[in-house]
């Protein structure tokens, strides 16, 4: 890991794509003191600068925010640390992640909020809390969203466990509308999906698990969308959305104008059931991967608009958390180092998806959705992160070299398409391939 202590640098030669400021140009961009100070056409920027950045033949984009990460700290820092955690972010072009609660204890309380924010933490890019939506995230009683909201954190979630008591989300989405807060939905009947561990089809049935049927996660999401649209100016934001049913139920609500909100995954986007194959754990995940159709479904909802960003659900788990039996092994895997380029690889060169759609889905959308301002574009005064690719670079991924504690994934050994070349945190350089 490199950092560059620097006042001003220059990036020149780069193809600037920013999608919120509908640029998509060649463009030289210059920062000072952790902001944007200038855009201009090549070799028209005129102040000067302490370093240069050949970006040539390069795409400079707005730093790459990721909306669900588990950082596992504190309490399961044998898996990630927030240090490792960050450094795997800022290997993958990700300027900022948001953290998710489901620790050991619970991020619950604003002072847990302050400890993840804490420079003593050692983060290498922004690092955004979300809180628990309940005590415990136990589903019961609210915590106080306020505090928490005014000690940093950015949403609030029981990620990892839904909120199914029908009044207790409608008292979540109250409460968020009278103070502009997100509340994230886990959409999950746990009444449906105990002790199953991958989706319902014909391959757990080849297998023999108890299986996910899709309706648990859609009857969810169907719940909420209807409650949202009855609370005005509620914020309802679904996780690692993974059903074609679902989304109806998005789109549903996004047409009658409700503030509803989605992310999807890149292994949802790129894999289906049938990868677990044989009991391979790296392939369990929750949502588990889903059908063809899903997928199909997913990926037109990514091209169209109605998807708002791609969130990794970096989830790392120690070896010995995997390394069982299927229906034993823990959910999750991690996707820090492997986004962009299954993004470039699967939705841009497979599936026609332009390349600055791609870039809002990492940027702009994903600062949309939790009102991270200042963050998802390179308009003169923002915050100077930045995320420099290349997008035709083939590369290997190799879990061994990740940046991560954890090498939960099953992408170990794909070739991909799309490379992180550096990573710029309000004006300093923070990774360099």
């Amino acid at each position: 890991m490199t950092r560059h202590e620097t006042k001003s640098l220059l990036i020149k030669g780069g193809h600037l794509i920013d999608p919120s400021a509908k640029i998509n140009a060649p463009m030289d961009l210059l920062l000072r003191d952790g902001r944007v100070a200038e855009i201009a056409l090549p070799n028209k920027i005129r102040g000067g600068a302490e370093e240069k950045f050949d970006a040539k033949g390069l795409v400079v984009a707005p730093g790459f925010i990721d909306l669900h990460v588990h950082l596992r700290e504190p309490g399961q820092s044998y898996k990630e640390t927030i240090t490792t955690g960050t450094e795997a972010a800022a290997a993958g072009g990700f300027t900022s992640v948001c953290t998710m609660p489901n620790t050991q204890p619970v991020v619950d309380t604003a002072e847990w909020v302050q400890w993840l924010r804490h420079a003593e933490r050692g983060a290498v890019v922004n690092v955004f809390p979300i809180a628990a939506a309940t005590r415990g995230s136990k589903g019961g009683t609210l915590t106080d969203f306020a505090a928490l909201q005014r000690a940093g954190a950015v949403a609030v979630t029981d990620d990892g466990k839904p909120i199914l008591d029908d009044d207790v989300m409608r008292m979540a989405l109250r409460l968020g509308a009278e103070l502009n807060f997100p509340v994230v939905q886990h959409a999950e009947d746990a009444r449906a999906t105990e002790n199953c561990s991958m989706h319902a089809g014909p391959t757990s049935f080849r297998l023999g698990l108890r299986a996910m049927p899709a309706s648990a996660e859609s009857s969810i999401v169907d719940r909420d969308v209807s409650l949202a649209q009855q609370i005005p100016e509620s914020r309802y934001h679904v996780a690692h959305l993974s059903t074609a049913e679902a989304l109806k139920a998005v789109r549903r609500g996004k047409r009658a104008k409700a503030r509803i909100t989605c992310e999807v995954t890149p292994h949802h986007f790129t894999l289906i059931d049938e990868n677990v194959g044989q009991y391979d754990t790296n392939f369990k995940m929750n949502p588990p991967l889903r059908s063809a159709s899903d997928r199909e479904a997913i990926l037109v909802a990514l091209a169209d608009g109605t998807v708002d960003a791609i969130a990794t659900d970096h989830a790392p788990h120690a070896l010995h958390e995997k390394q069982v039996e299927f229906e034993r092994a823990a959910f999750g895997i991690t996707g820090l180092e492997t986004a962009l380029a299954l993004a470039i690889t699967k939705l841009h060169r497979e599936h026609g998806v332009p390349l600055s759609r791609v870039v809002e889905l990492f940027t702009s959308g994903p600062a949309r959705v939790f009102d991270l301002n200042g963050r998802g574009s390179l308009v003169r005064g923002s915050f100077a992160d930045v995320t420099i690719f290349d997008p035709k670079k083939r590369w290997t991924f190799e879990a061994a070299q990740s940046r991560s504690l954890s090498r939960n994934t099953p992408f170990d050994g794909w070739q991909l398409t799309g490379k992180v070349i550096a990573t710029i945190v309000a004006g300093k350089i923070v990774y360099v391939a």
